[in-house]
């Protein structure tokens, strides 16, 4: 199929680069390949199983002198140089 595309800059400059690797492919084969190789990278991506993410709750433990539901006053405790 033949149709038009506009690249950017830095496609262009990579996509030349490839070429000047030695490889002797023309502008459009290393186009091709370079979409080849994208496509197949997602087909893998698409294709892997993806396990569920869980996370374990663990207790952080609760100071009984501290009240949690007045958060000013526990971020004013941080702040004194003196709380421990």
């Amino acid at each position: 199929m033949r149709t038009t595309v506009t690249l950017d800059d830095d496609v262009v400059a990579k996509i030349k680069r490839k070429m000047q690797k030695g490889e002797g492919k023309t502008f459009k084969e290393a186009v091709n390949d370079t979409l080849r190789h994208g496509f197949m990278f997602e087909e893998q991506i698409e294709s892997k199983p993806h396990r569920p993410f869980k996370v374990k709750a663990r207790s952080l433990g609760l100071y009984p002198h501290l009240n949690y539901d007045k958060t000013s006053e526990l971020l004013a405790m941080l702040d004194e140089e003196d709380y421990k």
